[in-house]
């Protein structure tokens, strides 16, 4: 599933080419796609909205328009891009907005998983979402208070939304690694120094994944159909039986809350006291 890094890339790349755009039409050939609305509704109510924004929350993109907002979640999946209507439909384009420009706007969704809301209040979809964790009201003191009452290995709550917002499978792991902590160290057995750490190591991953417009790992591609490079960063991702950059010791995979986990047994010893 997409993360924050990679949503982060795709809301920058749709910025330029949408916003100021109105939605002339929309044709959903899937309408599971479409949320908390009957879709006939949907088509109807979003036509002749102007896209005023495109920003982030968590992992959903949003889209402010003129009334509403559109909120966007890829899931597995889902692939955004801003195309010229001549281009044929891809067996996978499940959402097609028309745009003024002549443009189409096209939701593609292999797994069928994704999500498309049109809401007058984005909290009514967003509104259990934790703290983004690239902003400055993320603090190390912050993380410090979700951790400390918590009796449950770190790998599983910084995959939960409602703690942090955007941190998926590869940066949960990327980070740990980082900071130097075992996937199933208890969170309230954390010292203050290693809660810094942590904070830490999860902005310069996620700030890395940026930088890097995302790991094309799976299915996940930039809109304009290239890959991102952060698969080619990471330090414990995936790279089961592979040697330790930092300690030569292999790459070990566990099971942490149903969820693959990967981690350096040397670099990242289980400490629960």
């Amino acid at each position: 599933m997409p993360e924050l890094p990679e949503v982060e890339t795709t809301v920058r790349a749709l910025r330029e080419p949408l916003v100021g755009r109105v939605i002339t039409a929309v044709h959903t050939y899937w309408p599971g796609h479409i949320a908390k609305i009957d879709p006939a509704e949907f088509q109807t109510r979003i036509k002749g909205q102007e896209i005023t924004a495109v920003n982030r929350r968590g992992k959903y993109l949003l889209f402010p328009l003129s009334h509403d907002t559109m909120i966007i979640h890829l899931r597995m999946s889902g692939h955004l891009a801003v195309v010229e209507p001549a281009l044929p439909l891809h067996k996978h384009d499940r959402t097609i907005f028309q745009l003024a420009d002549g443009q189409e706007l096209r939701f593609r969704d292999q797994r069928k998983f994704g999500k498309v809301y049109l809401v007058q209040d984005p909290a009514s979809v967003l509104g259990k979402l934790g703290p983004e964790p690239l902003t400055s009201a993320f603090t190390a003191d912050l993380l410090h208070t979700c951790l400390q009452n918590r009796h449950r290995a770190l790998k599983p709550l910084l995959l939960d939304q409602t703690l942090i917002a955007g941190i998926g499978n590869i940066y949960a792991d990327e980070a740990l690694f980082n900071a130097k902590l075992h996937p199933m160290r208890l969170a309230n057995t954390l010292t203050d120094t290693e809660t810094q750490t942590l904070h830490t190591s999860i902005q310069k991953v996620l700030k890395l994944g940026i930088q890097r417009e995302g790991a094309s790992i799976d299915l996940y591609t930039k809109p304009d159909g290239t890959r991102g490079d952060m698969q080619n960063a990471v330090a414990v991702f995936r790279r089961t039986g592979e040697p330790c950059y930092d300690c030569g010791a292999l790459i070990e995979r566990i099971k942490v809350g149903g969820r693959s986990t990967h981690y350096c047994p040397r670099c990242q010893p289980l400490k629960n006291r």
